[in-house]
């Protein structure tokens, strides 16, 4: 995952831990995950007219 190796993700884990607390951690994750959650939602939005668009230029160029 994005070439981070799993003690690369402890230590994010613990500086986060220290940084922010026990108490707003579980909802700066939660505020992430909706973020990324609405990110993959917009770039489907926007990728799903591209490959419409190459299906039907591939079914054009086909029947020629």
């Amino acid at each position: 995952m994005f070439g981070l190796q799993p003690t690369h993700l402890i230590l994010i884990f613990v500086v986060a831990l220290l940084i922010f607390g026990p108490q707003r951690l579980p909802e700066l994750a939660k505020s992430f995950g909706k973020t990324i959650g609405e990110f993959k939602r917009a770039s489907s939005d926007l990728t799903e007219p591209v490959r419409s668009i190459e299906k039907t230029t591939e079914k054009d160029s086909s029947t020629v």
